[in-house]
């Protein structure tokens, strides 16, 4: 039995669940289950931790005459078509990991710099980095207890506003190691 609500009829109370086995007269076991799924705009997203936690930050690339610096883009600032864009996003774990998906949303105004899929290392951390479509997907074998950064850069191709969606990360053999960033919105000019 599946049965969808819209927005009108859908009520705090709806988060009480109770089953009840009437039909079951011969006391034989049985399975059921009850999701709850609703959908937001990503830019309404907040974060969320467990003991894996993870926050994103997006920065634009400027030369300022004595080097590279890296300044963040914070909401309602705006980067140029052709900037090049940093992408830094910091893992915090209480205790050492295996089998860990992270997987980096991405906007469509902007175009990775790496998109030839392949085994990385980045300081004491290896994983293989795939980018796709719409999202950069990074598959960690061993994730050690402790504080790691991943970057990578991309470039902003298209002008306009984008939603550069969230970031999430999940241990694969215990899903219940999960946490997501923010909702992130890009502005791009000419």
């Amino acid at each position: 039995i599946k049965k969808t609500y819209v927005p009108p009829f859908i009520t705090p109370a709806m988060a009480d669940i109770t089953v009840k086995m009437s039909s079951n007269t011969n006391n034989a076991p049985a399975w059921g289950a009850v999701y709850w799924q609703y959908f937001e705009r990503l830019e309404n997203i907040t974060p969320a931790a467990t003991p894996l936690q993870l926050s994103k930050k997006i920065m634009v690339q400027k030369n300022n005459g004595s080097g590279i610096v890296l300044q963040p883009i914070n909401a309602g600032d705006y980067s140029k078509v052709g900037d090049k864009i940093t992408v830094r996003i910091e893992i915090r774990a209480d205790r050492d990991m295996e089998y860990i998906h992270l997987k980096d949303m991405r906007a469509s105004c902007l175009e990775p710099v790496t998109v030839l899929s392949g085994y990385q290392w980045q300081g004491r951390l290896g994983y293989y980095q795939s980018t796709k479509d719409a999202s950069t997907n990074f598959f960690i074998g061993y994730l050690p207890r402790g504080t790691h950064v991943f970057e990578y850069s991309l470039y902003v191709i298209h002008a306009g506003n984008y939603s550069n969606g969230v970031t999430t990360i999940q241990s694969m053999y215990a899903p219940a190691f999960a946490a997501h960033s923010e909702g992130i919105r890009i502005n791009a000019e000419e």
